[in-house]
């Protein structure tokens, strides 16, 4: 698994021009889904994300979890981010879950997050046509790759 997370003010995801989800400081994670990942990707996943001290304290210093601050998360479901651009200049997403695997562990993903962190989850729906919205703060940007846990 491979995920995008931003350090966010506000987000949302539109999906047929109404609003699915909507958060005010928390997490957006774009959440890209492979054939061989599974429940040992997830967990790890979740425990990093809700862990991460991403969010100043006091200080300004970077100390604090999406948890710490009583923040809110989005997940949205994203194969682009297993895009090959290796060969001409059209992305090849090979690599990228088809929905028969990719949907149920999305799902599981999204359940195991409010689980571990206790904190509302929002999603977008996967497979549609979804329009992101977000205001990045700092800007923070984390990628994180189950394959590459470094």
């Amino acid at each position: 698994m491979r995920t995008v997370i931003q350090r966010v003010s506000e987000a949302s995801v539109t999906i047929g021009g109404e609003i699915k989800s909507k958060i005010g400081l928390g997490l957006l994670i774009l959440l890209g889904i492979e054939n061989e990942d599974g429940q040992e990707d997830i967990d790890w996943l979740c425990k990093k994300i809700s862990q991460l001290r991403i969010f100043s304290d006091s200080a300004d210093k970077m100390n604090l979890s999406v948890q710490d601050v009583g923040g809110e998360m989005i997940v949205v479901s994203q194969f682009t981010l297993h895009a090959s651009c290796k060969k001409g200049n059209r992305p090849s997403y090979l690599k990228a879950a088809k929905p028969d695997i990719a949907v149920p562990l999305y799902e599981k993903f999204v359940a195991t997050l409010r689980q571990v962190s206790g904190l509302p989850v929002g999603t977008g729906e996967f497979g549609a046509d979804m329009k992101v919205r977000l205001l990045n703060d700092g800007p923070v940007t984390i990628i994180m790759d189950t394959k590459r846990k470094e």
